[in-house]
C-alpha cells in the first residue's frame, strides 16, 4: 500500500460541500498537526466560491480537473452516495487515497468496483462509520469483546426521526433510488453498521419498508426482522416521520448475564445497564452519556486520527472498504427482502 512518511503534511481535497461536509472540515481543522486541506470540489459554482474563500484554497467544479492540477495524498467524497463508486475509481486511477461517506455505495456491485479499484491501485479506500467512536458504543463494544452477556438473545435497534418534505425537495437527488436511498440505506445507514459491528455475522433477514408520508421514490419508513449466525434475534425499526422532530436512536441488548440500552436522539445516553458481573468502569457509564444537538455525533475527528496513522503506516484502518461492504451487503439484503417479500440468507450470492 502507498504510504506517507510519518509527521509529513497530508494534503486533503473535499469533493462536495454540502450538509455533512461541515464535519470533515471541522475535523481536518482539528488535525491540522497532519493535515492541510489543499482544494475542495463541488458543482454549485455559488457553494464552491463560498467555500474556496472561506477556507483559503482552489475551488474547482470538475473532479478530474482537480485532481490534474493539484498535488493531493487523500481525497474525501462527500457528495450523493450514487456517485460514490465513480469518483472513488477516478481517484484510484490517479494514484491517491479516498475516503468516502456513508454509504459507500447504492448498489453491491458498485462497492465492490470500489475496493477492487483501490486494491489495484495500492490506495487505501476508509469508509466513515463515526458512530464507532461514540464513547457510549466504545463502551458497549468493550462489554460485548469482554463477553458480559453471555450468550445474547435479542437486539432492538429504533431510529426515529424526522426528514420534512422541504429536506428531500432542497436537492433534486434526495430521495432518489440512483443517488440517495431511503430512511435505511441513508439516514439509519450507521444503525445497520452496528447489526454487524456489534453483534456479529447475520444469518438471515426478513423487511418490510413504506413509503407513507413524503413525496419520494424511496421508503421513509421500514422494519427488519434478523437472525443472527449466533443464534440470537432481533428487530430494527426506522421512521422518518417523527413529529415534530429527531426523538430517538437507541440499541437494546438482552442477553443471558446482562441488559443494556443506549438512547438518546442517536446512542448518546446510557439508559440501562446492568450485569451478572461487576466491573470498575461500571461507576462511570454516567460520564460516558453525553449531550448532542446533532445525529451525526463528534466522531469525525477521531475517526480521521485512525486515517492519519494508517497512512502513516504505523496502524490498521478500522473501517476500510471491505469493513464498508458488510454494511452495503446488510442494506441491499434489506431491499431485496422487502421487494420480493422473502427472508434473505447471507452472505448474498452473485
Amino acid at each position: 500500500m502507498k504510504k506517507i512518511e510519518v509527521g509529513s503534511t497530508i494534503r486533503i481535497a473535499v469533493v462536495g460541500c454540502g450538509r455533512i461536509a461541515a464535519k470533515h472540515f471541522d475535523a481536518i481543522y482539528e488535525n491540522t498537526d497532519h493535515l492541510k486541506l489543499v482544494a475542495i470540489c463541488d458543482t454549485n459554482q455559488e457553494v464552491l466560491d463560498r467555500h474556496a474563500i472561506k477556507f483559503e484554497v482552489d475551488g474547482y467544479v470538475s473532479m478530474v480537473e482537480m485532481l490534474n492540477n493539484t498535488d493531493i495524498d487523500m481525497v474525501v467524497i462527500c457528495t450523493p452516495s450514487g456517485l460514490h463508486s465513480d469518483q472513488t475509481v477516478l481517484a484510484a486511477k490517479h494514484g491517491i487515497h479516498v475516503m468516502t461517506e456513508k454509504p459507500m455505495a447504492t448498489r453491491w456491485g458498485d462497492g465492490l468496483r470500489m475496493v477492487r479499484a483501490c486494491d489495484n491501485a495500492g490506495i487505501r479506500l476508509f469508509v466513515v462509520k463515526q458512530n464507532r467512536k461514540n464513547n457510549t458504543l466504545q463502551l458497549l463494544k468493550r462489554a460485548i469483546f469482554e463477553k458480559r452477556f453471555g450468550k445474547i438473545h435479542m437486539v432492538q435497534l429504533n431510529v426515529f426521526w424526522t426528514r420534512p418534505q422541504e429536506y428531500y425537495d432542497s436537492a433534486k437527488w434526495r430521495g432518489t433510488w440512483e443517488q440517495d436511498g431511503g430512511a435505511l440505506m441513508n439516514q439509519a445507514s450507521h444503525y445497520v453498521d452496528l447489526i454487524d459491528w456489534l453483534i456479529g455475522p447475520v444469518g438471515s433477514i426478513q423487511a418490510m419498508t413504506a413509503t407513507q408520508m413524503r413525496d419520494i421514490e424511496v421508503e421513509d419508513t421500514g422494519v427488519v426482522n434478523i437472525r443472527w449466525r449466533s443464534g440470537a434475534l432481533g428487530s430494527m425499526s426506522v421512521t422518518m416521520l417523527t413529529y415534530p422532530k429527531n426523538y430517538e436512536g437507541s440499541i437494546t441488548i438482552i442477553g443471558e448475564n446482562g441488559t443494556v440500552r443506549i438512547g438518546g436522539v442517536a446512542v448518546n445516553e446510557i439508559e440501562k445497564w446492568t450485569f451478572k458481573d461487576k466491573m470498575d468502569y461500571d461507576e462511570k457509564i454516567q460520564d460516558t452519556s453525553y449531550k448532542t444537538t446533532s445525529v451525526y455525533g463528534f466522531g469525525h475527528s477521531l475517526y480521521y486520527k485512525n486515517v492519519i496513522d494508517t497512512l502513516y503506516g504505523i496502524a490498521e484502518p478500522e473501517t476500510d472498504g471491505r469493513e464498508g461492504l458488510k454494511s452495503l451487503e446488510l442494506l441491499i439484503a434489506i431491499y431485496l427482502s422487502a421487494r420480493d417479500g422473502r427472508t434473505v440468507s447471507l452472505p448474498l450470492e452473485y
